[in-house]
């Protein structure tokens, strides 16, 4: 800081100016020295400006900064001690993994097995009834029984089967006058169609085919009307 100087004057006459350091001039009140002459004059117009004046000041460091800690590192040793202690365990859970998943596929295969085996025990069971009725009829006394009795009896022990098969879900196929389908039936001879409007129909039916709850078991062996041919 610069030395304050003080400046000691005399009440300026009457029509005397007022000389300051900045060259300026300015008449002096006449009532002798006024506010304005007195704030001037105090003011001290040599001062010169501090000394960080226009530098930028860097920012003060916040309470929370510290110096940053180093980490520890992990001896190679010790780090190839874990990692081989970490494979170990992940191979030991592997094993037993496939071991519980082997035990499970072949614990739902017997099961299937067994549940196949449950199902056509009981289908058989559905058919012993049909099955005693015919060891009664062979082993009747044929010679006490009527041509027209055991025919009557045989019809009897068909039906019965019928209704045993198809309560099971079995389902006959005879096409014989239907158009020919060859995704359940089987075309083994043609013959040329009585009529444009029969042809691609079936004429005959050698052999009736089966479906067992909507999978074809076996396809109807048909004769087929077919103006390309015939047999």
């Amino acid at each position: 800081m610069s030395e304050r100087r003080e400046y000691k004057r005399t009440d300026p006459a009457p029509d005397q100016h007022l000389h300051t350091s900045g060259g300026m001039t300015e008449p002096a009140s006449k009532g002798g020295r006024g506010s304005e002459g007195a704030d001037l004059a105090s003011t001290d117009m040599s001062m010169d400006p501090p000394s960080n004046f226009g530098k930028v000041q860097p920012p003060e460091p916040y309470e929370g900064d510290t110096e940053p800690v180093a980490v520890p590192m992990e001896p190679d040793s010790s780090a190839a001690h874990r990692l081989q202690s970490e494979l170990d365990d992940l191979r030991d859970r592997h094993a037993r993994l496939a071991a519980e998943f082997d035990n499970y596929r072949k614990r739902i295969n017997k099961e299937r097995f067994e549940l196949g085996d449950r199902a056509q025990a009981e289908f058989v069971g559905k058919l012993l009834d049909v099955l005693d009725d015919m060891d009664r009829l062979t082993k009747g006394d044929h010679a006490e029984t009527s041509l027209p009795a055991l025919l009557e009896g045989l019809t009897l022990v068909d039906r019965k089967l019928w209704k045993t098969l198809e309560s099971a879900g079995l389902e006959r196929i005879d096409p014989q006058g239907a158009p020919f389908d060859p995704t359940i039936q089987e075309a083994v001879s043609v013959l040329p169609p009585p009529s444009p409007d029969q042809d691609h129909t079936v004429a005959n039916t050698f052999q009736v085919g089966y479906r067992f709850k909507g999978n074809l078991v076996r396809p109807a062996r048909v004769q087929v009307y077919s103006s390309e041919g015939h047999a």
